[in-house]
């Protein structure tokens, strides 16, 4: 996603003065006039130009409806669009940052007809069978190096190319099972293939994004435009997937590096969208000659991985020794046929532009014919003929790296170009190809072709580059009707990447005739199955900690509004409110929400608590951590209950202007967290995600209760205590009409601690935990409940047998322990990390 594709270059847009279109307006008749003739004015894009300078009719059909359109219709739209892509969440991340950025949609697709498209198809569709007989050779019988048909040096100097895999045949029979490719439009008209991506081929889910967005916007126009589907792709690359496992009902997971991967958003929409699991290295352990996933209910096969892990990090025994993004062993179970791997590791050697100057020749020796479609002049300085060719024509090339990003010896990530180097930085790098030319390739500089963006009311061109997918099928290979498109958004981009500041569009492939409706929905003949999934240990462990950061976050904001209730009081001046009050500072202190030095104001300690992003126990700190750890949960929650995670930490750090904001801004905060816990109650499936997120929130309330009561319902509690207690417990109501007293000591500890009617009481959280744990799956054979369920059921027969009156707080203090050991002893139970990962204990059936 973020790389820059080889070969980008423009020597000028050629998009002439953009004035015109800059100032053409839709919704009117000039605007109207301009979409018929916009041959005849300046600024038009490429796109809109057929090679015979007459208008596309592809484009001549899309103005048309667009410029019925009025200006505020078209902002309003493209404003939905972009706030859909906001409340989704669609992110991504440039190289080397480390925080994710927005998706930058640009709200015009790219339109190529279904004629042309057609063409492009068949030439993706060569290239990548071209590619995977490439691959099984260099893999294989190594036939082509051996005949002098690609040179040795040329593969030797990739790391992608892995020698502990070389002899392995792929199980499912194929080395490439997605395919994507770089092209762009030259002057001429013709489409170039400008890089291969064969390494684990980034943005197809994006792609899907795009298209959800545009389609809801523009619907009745995508409707009449007769837009080929994206799905039947999906659905296939998904059928195919699942065929070359070897067995019925495959279980099947896309392997990712973690939440800080450039494309994590893509790799949970892929999962989410195809039915896969979401798995990290940590999740995956070896056993005998199978991959295992580590679940709540101990290890499950796993038959297939869509891998979004570079090669050489995928098994730190064979490979990169230093990764912990893999899995140890997998290599080997490789060997064994135990598990298929998508693409197969060693697959990115095809992606060196290195071997573009060979790809000619070998499909004329491979497929017998020409390639469909030609890839930009490329010479690999690694040979002397080569090497004199660009070093006699430095000026008039590209220099890029032939194995990786950037060129070597120099800053970036894109290519470089000798006539704008200085004179002493040009003179390196004529001396770097000479010296070591193996390690560049000289490309022709070609001018890519442009398409619409709407910038400032206004139709602008810009340079663009398309990303084309193809999935190997038992059919053959099947081409995304659509992909991806990026668009450089200066004039003049000579490189496209994401990266730098470019806009992505969707693709609409048009055809002439109606195109019926697809999904990736199953039709009737499917196996009707009542099953709770599998849930790895990683992903139970964030939600657990997704309900405790959650509710850590509730209770610090209840304590928050009851310290400004307490400075809003007439009768604050009374010493048993100003010691309440005391105490509810001292509380959140002690919790890390605010410093020891801001207790001599009792304003700036609920401004810290709720808002210093320096104290780890305040309300955003906890909220930040609910969203971080969300993040890594994104298969798994609705987009709605994703949105109330983002907006409460990104609305709880606007500036609070006095104290009133402060308490207003907690109030609104525990609104939405109400909201989220609705969410799961509603709409979670009752599977085992749904209980760990349950059990975290759960064993969190009553750990915060019972401290509640603790430091409220002492023994010489005054009456303001215990009323701040029923407020911090929600049973202010419940407490008044059950009692027609002021508060009293009993009844409230009763009510609090002991009644399992209260949904807020300790007892009542307790009750809950012990019913979730008791149905999570059991991990041993030996029939002894395992340690959290034997301290839940301790706990609650404490408080079953447990008698208001008895309860001090030395009693409270020792309740609060017994649930923060039982909460510990859940996390090591079925989180285990480090050397206890493996599961000591003997485990339930492999599956």
């Amino acid at each position: 996603m973020a790389e820059t594709t080889g070969g980008e270059l423009g020597q000028g847009s050629g998009q002439g003065d953009s004035s015109a279109a800059g100032k053409a307006r839709p919704g009117n008749r000039r605007f109207a006039q301009w979409s018929r003739d916009y041959t005849r004015l300046p600024g038009i894009p490429d796109e809109f130009i057929a090679g015979d300078d007459a208008p596309r009719p592809v484009w001549t059909r899309f103005l048309e409806a667009f410029a019925a359109l009025s200006p505020v219709e078209i902002e309003r739209r493209f404003g939905a669009a972009d706030r859909h892509m906001r409340e989704a969440g669609v992110s991504y991340r440039a190289p080397g940052e480390s925080a994710d950025r927005h998706w930058p949609l640009s709200h015009l697709p790219l339109l190529i007809d279904e004629a042309e498209w057609q063409l492009l198809s068949a030439g993706i569709a060569q290239r990548a069978q071209l590619l995977e007989l490439v691959l099984k050779d260099l893999y294989g019988e190594g036939r082509l190096v051996a005949d002098g048909a690609i040179p040795a040096a040329a593969i030797a100097g990739s790391s992608e190319y892995l020698r502990p895999v070389c002899g392995v045949r792929p199980p499912g029979g194929r080395y490439l099972n997605l395919y994507a490719a770089d092209v762009g439009r030259g002057p001429d008209g013709r489409w170039w293939v400008l890089g291969d991506r064969t390494q684990a081929p980034s943005g197809a889910g994006y792609a899907l994004e795009n298209r959800l967005v545009l389609s809801r916007v523009f619907a009745s126009l995508y409707k009449s435009m007769n837009v080929e589907r994206v799905a039947p792709f999906f659905e296939a690359f998904r059928d195919a997937l699942r065929a070359s496992a070897d067995r019925d009902e495959p279980r099947i997971g896309v392997l990712t590096p973690g939440a800080f991967s450039e494309t994590y958003f893509e790799h949970a929409t892929l999962a989410r969208y195809l039915g896969f699991l979401l798995v990290e290295g940590d999740d995956l352990a070896v056993s005998g000659d199978r991959v295992y996933i580590r679940t709540v209910a101990g290890l499950k096969r796993v038959d297939v991985l869509l891998r979004r892990v570079d090669s050489n990090s995928l098994d730190p025994l064979e490979l990169d020794a230093a990764s912990r993004l893999g899995v140890p062993g997998l290599i080997d179970v490789l060997r064994k046929n135990g598990v298929v791997v998508a693409n197969m590791p060693g697959s990115g050697v095809l992606e060196a532009r290195a071997l573009l100057g060979f790809l000619p020749s070998l499909a004329r020796r491979l497929l017998g014919e020409d390639l469909k479609m030609p890839h930009i002049a490329t010479w690999w300085c690694g040979q002397k003929a080569a090497r004199d060719e660009v070093l006699s024509r430095l000026d008039e090339v590209a220099i890029e790296g032939a194995y990786g990003r950037g060129v070597p010896g120099f800053d970036g990530h894109g290519p470089v170009l000798a006539s704008e180097l200085p004179a002493a930085e040009r003179d390196r790098l004529k001396a770097a190809i000479a010296d070591r030319g193996i390690d560049f390739v000289g490309q022709e500089l070609v001018r890519l072709s442009t398409t619409p963006v709407w910038d400032n009311g206004g139709i602008t061109p810009r340079p663009f580059v398309l990303r084309m997918f193809a999935a190997a099928t038992e059919r053959g290979w099947t081409v995304m009707p659509g992909g991806f498109c990026r668009i450089a958004e200066r004039p003049d981009a000579r490189a496209v990447s994401m990266g730098d500041g470019a806009r992505a569009a969707d693709v609409w492939v048009v055809s002439d005739k109606a195109v019926a409706a697809r999904t990736l929905l199953p039709g009737d003949a499917v196996r009707i199955r009542r099953i709770a999934g599998v849930l790895p240990s990683r992903a139970a462990d964030n939600l657990f900690w997704l309900g405790r950061y959650l509710e850590r976050a509730e209770a610090t904001l209840r304590l928050i509004r009851a310290l400004g209730a307490q400075q809003r009081d007439p009768g604050k001046g009374a010493p048993s409110l100003l010691q309440a009050a005391e105490r509810i500072q001292r509380l959140l202190v002690a919790w890390g929400a605010a410093s020891q030095t801001s207790r001599t104001q009792a304003s700036k300690v609920a401004a810290e608590a709720l808002q210093a992003e320096a104290r780890f126990g305040s309300a955003l700190s906890l909220l930040r951590s609910a969203q971080r750890t969300a993040s890594t949960l994104r298969e798994r929650l609705s987009p709605d209950a994703w949105q109330v995670v983002t907006e409460m930490p990104a609305r709880l750090a606007e500036e609070v202007e006095d104290d009133d904001g402060v308490v207003s801004a907690a109030e609104l905060t525990l609104q939405e967290l109400a909201t989220f816990a609705g969410f799961a109650q509603e709409n979670m499936n009752r599977a085992a995600g749904w209980r760990f997120l349950e059990m975290g929130r759960r064993v969190e309330r009553a750990i915060n209760t019972a401290r509640f009561a603790r430091q409220f319902a002492y023994d010489e509690a005054t009456g303001e205590d215990l009323d701040i207690l029923l407020t911090l417990v929600d049973c202010q109501i419940t407490y008044r009409s059950r009692y027609l007293v002021g508060p009293v000591l009993a009844p409230i500890r009763d009510l609090v601690v002991l009644d399992t009617y209260n949904p807020r009481s300790v007892a009542f959280q307790v009750e809950a935990l012990n019913d979730h744990i008791a149905s999570v799956p059991a991990l041993t054979e030996n029939g002894l409940i395992a340690r959290p369920q034997r301290l839940a059921v301790a706990t609650q027969s404490t408080l079953t047998t447990a008698e208001a009156g008895h309860l001090d707080t030395k009693t409270l203090f020792s309740l609060e322990q017994d649930l923060l050991n039982l909460a510990d002893a859940i996390g090591a139970h079925y989180f285990p990390h480090g050397a206890n990962a493996s599961r000591p204990e003997k485990l339930t059936g492999l599956a």
